[in-house]
């Protein structure tokens, strides 16, 4: 009795007992389904959340002068002030990554200002922000109505504005803010568009700002004659690639500012992607978890298949008898019952596989939208833990078969 024939033979078994089979696959299928559904979860709203962030931010950097928040000496010592971003370093470091990032640049111009309509002000808490054609994008700020910036705008400096949401039912009430005008800084501005509004998100600060032309913000007066601070946001489509493409902006920027070998850099860059960091730390715990508890399953099937080889042993020892009296080895009686273990493990187990994808899609589309995800090295890990579990459930039934003595196989009734 060779190979072939054992697993032929083992089919054939499997076929008699065809409601056995069903049940013994089906304690394997709920195991596998406990395992791949929980890790298919977790991945599954891991890339949801993943894509989430990322339209909130998470996959930028901003580039500042370093200690542009100092508040003067720590421990005694005065800390070093280093230079502004000056518009032309930001410039040209937006050109240099052009290919590689969306760049934006913007500028802090004034806070506390007080904005006027024709018969309405404001309270002195409006911030003035300079922003260039990328701001909007980078900065994941969306148009309730009204247009963006033209070119013409962005490069000749034009008086047009886009307000918050709270500055329109200040100014504007009932009536509809785009076209209208509003002084502020000492210039009249036409407003073109209008932000969605953030609410409590960012503590009702994003509904009290004005966006205008960087130039624009370029052309006015600072008080003292002090110069703007450019502050540079680099955003890119995937996240994966945000430490490579940081290791990149940074020699750019040393070069840019002039950063001499050896000497630290005269800027800091802070990732925007700190909330992606802690889902890739919880998302590790639940995996462990997941993976705790699917294990646990497939013990307990592990358990059940094994008593259930067991009792196919004490029914077939006639059978077993039969074959070694027509020569059939200890080794090939052993073969055909891992053999059998084995293939109801694995038919078990893409049912389980299968079962487990579509649970694990399934709680992960009522949490969050996101793509259909076929976990493959969860799928590969399934099957190789069905053939593991076979093999262990199905040795020691397999060994006490082997070891039968024919005659005494023969008189058993």
């Amino acid at each position: 009795m060779n190979l072939v024939e054992n697993i032929r033979e083992s089919l054939r078994s499997i076929q008699g007992n065809l409601l056995r089979t069903i049940l013994t696959g089906l304690i394997i299928s709920i195991g596998i389904m406990s395992l791949v559904g929980i890790l298919t979860a977790v991945d599954s709203m891991k890339h949801s959340l993943t894509q989430t962030f990322s339209s909130l931010g998470a996959n930028a950097f901003d580039i500042r002068r370093k200690g542009f928040n100092n508040r003067g000496s720590q421990g005694g010592r005065m800390e070093k002030i280093y230079p502004q971003i000056s518009y032309q370093q930001a410039t040209e470091y937006k050109d240099r990554m052009s290919d590689n990032a969306v760049v934006s640049l913007s500028a802090f111009i004034s806070g506390a200002t007080v904005v006027k309509s024709t018969t309405e002000k404001t309270n002195p808490n409006i911030n003035i922000v300079g922003g260039d054609e990328n701001y909007l994008q980078t900065q994941n700020l969306n148009l309730a109505r009204g247009r963006g910036f033209s070119s013409f705008e962005h490069e000749f400096g034009s008086n047009v504005a886009i307000i918050g949401d709270e500055i329109k039912s200040t100014l504007f009430k009932d009536r509809e803010a785009i076209g209208e005008y509003l002084t502020f800084l000492g210039r009249r501005f036409k407003v073109v568009g209008q932000l969605e509004a953030k609410g409590s998100s960012m503590g009702g600060s994003g509904d009290r700002r004005i966006i205008i032309p960087l130039e624009t913000g370029r052309q006015i007066p600072r008080p003292g004659g002090s110069q703007l601070n450019y502050d540079i946001k680099t955003a890119i489509p995937q996240p994966e690639e945000l430490n490579y493409v940081m290791g990149e902006a940074t020699g750019i920027m040393r070069n840019v500012r002039g950063d001499a070998l050896g000497l630290e850099e005269s800027f800091e860059i802070r990732r925007s992607d700190s909330a992606i960091q802690t889902l890739e730390e919880i998302s590790g715990y639940l995996k462990v978890g997941g993976f705790v508890i699917g294990f646990i399953t497939l013990l307990g099937a592990s358990v059940g298949l094994m008593n259930i080889m067991m009792v196919s042993v004490n029914e077939r020892t006639r059978e077993i008898g039969v074959r070694k009296a027509l020569g059939a080895t200890a080794v090939q009686i052993r073969q055909q019952f891992l053999i059998e273990a084995i293939v109801i493990c694995i038919l078990g187990g893409f049912v389980g596989i299968f079962l487990g994808i579509m649970m694990g899609n399934g709680i992960a589309s009522l949490i969050g939208e996101g793509g259909f995800i076929v976990p493959w090295l969860w799928v590969v890990v399934g099957l190789t833990i069905c053939v593991a579990v076979g093999v262990i459930s199905g040795y020691y039934p397999a060994f006490k078969a082997s070891k039968l003595d024919p005659i005494d196989s023969l008189r058993y009734e």
